[in-house]
């Protein structure tokens, strides 16, 4: 054996071993889904979303292996349309490698899983895994065999996915807008005269770690197919430049229309960048990749609004925008900029035909079987909980969750029952020995005490109370009452915009802090509190004055002032 087929060897090798990496990474992006979906819906279905992405993995592995698999790989065609295997469907892994088929199910999973987002916070979970398994078994694997098994029909024609902006993505978001069209909105979505109302989701924080994680596993989806070194690089390149290019665009898109940059549709501009590009990631240049992404920015964000507002399907996180719209885009991409026969580099209509030809097929495939399947369910097994369900939260009704996050919540640095530090205890004084309660006269804020008292009632987000605490300890407050509350108000002036909608009152969870001051300047207090609790946004807080005529200590009867003081 020669050097050079050592090094042929080794290279085979060492992207065999690549190949199973990049699946690795695709499997890791079911959790850049649960978290993208459970960050853009409400605390009171994170549970139910996070099941679902552990489902669709863990069903669709089951029905992909019983059915999908054969379906997708077999050699036996009729009429070279559908993927129907005879007897091939348990005899067919035999002719694959098994690393082929982990690599195909974990596509396969990310088609499922697409369409949990769009269907979030009122379907059943029992209807979820329903459709979820057809998915898997039936819908994905032959419109996917059609483009990827050698002797699919569009294979043939020379349609180029290279990595599934039309085979997983596109086929994710049709299936998402139908079956959230056939759940109808959310509760509290539309008002009665039809007007788009924002539901914010509880945890951008989580949305945004959702999007560095399926940014970072699309290295793996667009590049593990890479034969060689050129070609990974290539592939990396453009899977970085369309969706930073998409992102910026989107940024400055949403600025510029609403006044402030959109955080949420940022990230959705990240996610639609790096759809648009998967097809065509091996087969267009940077320059390509630039036009791409930034069509690609502003594409999502109109569709969006148009499925919010116009066509009114409530769609939590505008899967069908990111999936399906960009995922068409991408596609069609394909017939305009690969640098080898595309539109604009000089390879004339022919590729650009093949590409719709593909997507219209693949279209038609999906509508009409997702259609039925979502018909055939919502008649008989029932698509949507119930009223009372859907208000209470499906953690709780579908899994008997209290809460995704603790059964109690504790006030950040209030304290617990379990608190280790000892809370000092003043001696208890006779109540024979306690000074006579003087009660102070009515009217003209007359006080037992030369010395005015003043409350301060300041209403804000529950994550500002730390601050709020540390800010009023250095003034030398050293004394507060705290309550959650929840709370909801108007402003008026410039309205603020969630996913291009304006965000109207809402009850959202706030934190009560009130102090009585005496000693310390009330407006000390004032310009503390507001200097930490500022941000310009609505939801920033209040702050209430009134006079207190008296306060009374109950173990020692002290009045005004001296009731205030601690026994130190």
């Amino acid at each position: 054996m020669d050097a050079t087929n050592i090094m042929e060897q080794a290279s085979g090798v060492s992207f065999g071993i690549w190949f199973l990496m990049g699946a690795a990474l695709v499997f890791f992006m079911q959790a850049g889904f649960a978290m993208v979906e459970t960050g853009f819906t409400r605390a009171k279905n994170a549970g139910n979303i996070i099941m679902k992405n552990l489902m669709d993995f863990c069903l669709g592995t089951v029905t992909f292996i019983v059915l999908g698999f054969g379906l997708m790989m077999s050699e036996n065609y009729i009429f070279g349309l559908f993927g129907v295997p005879s007897f091939q469907i348990f005899t067919s892994y035999a002719s694959f490698d098994w690393s082929s088929f982990v690599f195909n199910l974990v596509f396969c999973a990310t088609a499922a899983t697409i369409v949990s987002g769009a269907m979030a916070e009122r379907t059943k979970f029992s209807s979820y895994l329903i459709y979820s398994a057809v998915i898997s078994a039936v819908v994905y694997p032959i419109e996917a065999g059609w483009i990827w098994n050698p002797q699919g029909w569009l294979a043939q024609l020379g349609f180029i996915d290279f990595a599934g902006s039309c085979a997983i993505h596109m086929v994710g978001g049709i299936t998402a807008i139908i079956g959230a069209a056939f759940l109808g909105a959310r509760i509290g979505k539309y008002s009665k005269s039809g007007k788009a109302k924002a539901i914010p989701g509880h945890s951008l924080t989580l949305g945004a770690l959702g999007v560095f994680i399926l940014w970072f596993g699309w290295y793996g989806f667009n590049g593990a197919a890479a034969t060689d070194l050129a070609g990974l690089g290539s592939i990396f390149v453009t899977t970085t430049i369309s969706p930073a290019i998409a992102t910026v665009v989107t940024m400055f898109f949403t600025w510029i229309k609403n006044g402030k940059p959109d955080v949420s549709m940022s990230l959705n501009g990240s996610l639609a960048g790096l759809v648009a590009i998967t097809a065509g990631c091996n087969n267009v240049d940077a320059l390509g990749s630039v036009i791409i992404g930034a069509v690609a920015g502003i594409l999502v964000v109109v569709a969006v609004e148009v499925v919010d507002i116009k066509v009114k399907v409530d769609d939590p996180v505008g899967a069908f925008a990111v999936h399906g719209v960009n995922g068409l885009w991408g596609t069609l991409a394909v017939g305009l900029f690969s640098t080898t026969n595309g539109l604009f580099y000089g390879g004339g209509f022919k590729q650009l035909g093949v590409q719709l030809i593909g997507i219209g097929a693949v279209a038609a495939w999906t509508i009409v079987t997702m259609t039925a399947v979502f018909f055939i369910i919502k008649h008989t097994h029932g698509l949507r909980v119930s009223k009372e369900e859907e208000l209470r939260g499906l953690d709780v009704t579908e899994h008997g969750l209290v809460s995704s996050y603790a059964d109690f919540m504790p006030m950040p640095g209030v304290g617990t029952a379990n608190s280790k530090k000892a809370v000092p205890q003043a001696v208890a004084v006779p109540v024979e020995k306690a000074v006579p309660v003087q009660i102070a006269a009515s009217g003209n804020n007359a006080f037992v005490s030369d010395k005015k008292l003043t409350k301060i009632d300041i209403i804000t987000k529950q994550s500002k109370f730390e601050e709020l605490k540390v800010a009023m300890q250095e003034i030398g407050v050293m004394g507060m009452t705290v309550t959650q509350v929840l709370g909801c108000g108007t402003q008026k002036g410039q309205p603020e915009f969630y996913r291009g909608v304006e965000v109207e009152m809402s009850l959202l969870p706030k934190v009560e802090v009130e102090i009585v001051v005496c000693e310390v300047p009330v407006k000390a207090v004032v310009d503390a509190a507001i200097k930490v609790l500022y941000t310009g946004h609505i939801g920033d807080g209040k702050i209430f004055i009134s006079s207190i005529d008296d306060a009374i200590k109950v173990r020692t009867g002290e009045t005004g002032c001296n009731a205030m003081q601690s026994d130190d």
